[in-house]
């Protein structure tokens, strides 16, 4: 079905402008989706994840970046926070890992640059000037990977085919921050990743797509968030093949039997070392 063309009236100077938003062409079931990623500048796991979805499909696709902040909070903030939660070790571990990651020159951009595809910064991705930035692309789908921006209506209801999440847990349970860690620190056998079509509440909507796997007794948040990042980028390519074919599943969040996790305390963090668990 055409999307209906809402006309807006702006004023400009002494003289009323009526702005129309491009009209969209139907698109032909089967086609390429006109795809944008909503994503984070991560050195460690996130070029792995578009070298894995871009090698399959760069037509259509366009990548937005975000800084790895959430709103308002400062890198001393974000750094001070990391060392309290996880302790010193772990966070000059970070350090070095990110380190040896931009020397190999490893980013987000890269992988596109690679691929052809566009990527551009977005400082926020519910800004009017950026959603209009969308909607001149002609955006039909849009799909966040590790935004830690909080969508809002606006920017939800853009795309007419949806707005994806991708989120490493067994929707509806470990709904919320740092999945990974806290089902390693609760000592979980199985973990998974899902992919859903959000609405303007946190990691819920309706599923569509969701894959579990054992979590190996040896494995470090490290090699877990590499091997889970690698099951989702395989897992979106299957949903977002299912969504241009027009065969795409979707069965609502049950959120009642499900469950909510914050940042980790520091008891959190000695149940995860006390399970045999280690972050690097």
């Amino acid at each position: 079905m055409r999307p209906r063309v809402v006309c807006e009236a702006r004023r400009h100077g002494s003289a009323e402008v009526v702005v129309r938003p491009a009209e969209r062409r139907p698109r032909r079931v089967g086609s390429p989706l006109n795809v944008a990623f909503l994503t984070t500048e991560d050195p460690l796991y996130l070029p792995s994840f578009f070298e894995r979805v871009l090698s399959v499909r760069t037509d259509g696709s366009s990548v937005f970046v975000v800084p790895p902040l959430y709103k308002n909070q400062s890198t001393r903030a974000a750094t001070w926070r990391y060392v309290r939660t996880f302790g010193l070790g772990a966070a000059l571990g970070l350090a070095a890992k990110v380190a040896r990651a931009k020397l190999r020159k490893r980013s987000v951009a890269r992988v596109c640059r690679s691929y052809g595809v566009l990527c551009e910064p977005a400082r926020d991705v519910n800004d009017p000037k950026f959603l209009d930035r969308l909607r001149a692309m002609n955006t039909e789908l849009i799909v966040s990977v590790s935004c830690p921006q909080i969508f809002k209506k606006s920017l939800i209801e853009l795309a007419p085919d949806g707005c994806l999440n991708v989120h490493g847990a067994i929707l509806p349970a470990y709904r919320g921050v740092l999945p990974s860690f806290w089902m390693l620190a609760n000592g979980e056998k199985q973990a998974g990743v899902s992919i859903f079509f959000v609405n303007e509440e946190i990691d819920a909507g309706d599923l569509c797509g969701q894959r579990i796997f054992d979590i190996r007794p040896d494995e470090s948040l490290d090699s877990f968030l590499r091997r889970s990042k690698t099951i989702a980028a395989d897992l979106l390519l299957e949903v977002l093949g299912a969504i241009e074919r027009g065969t795409v599943e979707r069965t609502p969040l049950d959120l009642s039997n499900g469950s909510y996790y914050s940042w980790p305390d520091r008891k959190a963090v000695r149940r995860f070392y006390a399970a045999g668990r280690r972050v690097w």
